[in-house]
C-alpha cells in the first residue's frame, strides 16, 4: 500500500511548513489534490494519515481531499474535456493526439494552522 508511504511523507511536509512563530499551535487540516489518475486511494490514505499523524507535530489535523478529474486537450482542434472512461482520441474531430491536462496531480494545496491567541504568545 504505497498510501502509507504518501501519508508519511505529507505528514513530514506539513509538520515542517508550520512557519516558527506558530510552532507549538495546532494544525486543524491539511488539504491535498489527488487527481484520479494518481493511483491513490483517498480512504486508504486517509487512513494511513490518521496513524502517521497520530505522535506527529499535526495530531489531530483533518485531511481533506479534492480529487481532480482527469481532462484532456486536443492539440489538432484545441478540444477541452473531462474523460470519463478509456479516451485514445478526441471526440469531436477524432484526432489521436490528446494529452492528459490533468488528473494525475498530488499536490498539497494547503495547511490550516490555529493561530495562538495574542495573550498565549511568549515574550522573548
Amino acid at each position: 500500500m504505497h498510501e502509507m508511504g504518501i501519508a508519511m511523507q505529507v505528514v513530514e511536509i506539513a509538520a515542517a511548513s508550520i512557519p516558527e512563530h506558530l510552532k507549538g499551535s495546532r494544525v486543524q487540516g491539511v488539504y491535498l489534490k489527488i487527481g484520479k489518475l494518481s493511483s491513490v486511494v483517498p480512504d486508504s490514505l486517509r487512513f494511513c494519515f490518521d496513524i502517521v499523524s497520530k505522535d506527529s507535530a499535526i495530531a489531530g489535523a483533518t485531511l481533506y481531499i479534492e480529487e481532480i478529474p482527469v481532462t484532456a486537450r486536443c492539440k489538432s482542434c484545441d478540444h477541452h474535456w473531462t474523460i470519463d472512461g478509456p479516451a485514445f482520441s478526441c471526440p469531436r474531430c477524432g484526432s489521436a493526439t490528446i494529452v492528459l491536462t490533468s488528473g494525475q496531480e498530488l499536490d498539497i494545496a494547503s495547511i490550516e494552522i490555529e493561530e495562538k491567541p495574542i495573550g498565549d504568545q511568549e515574550t522573548v
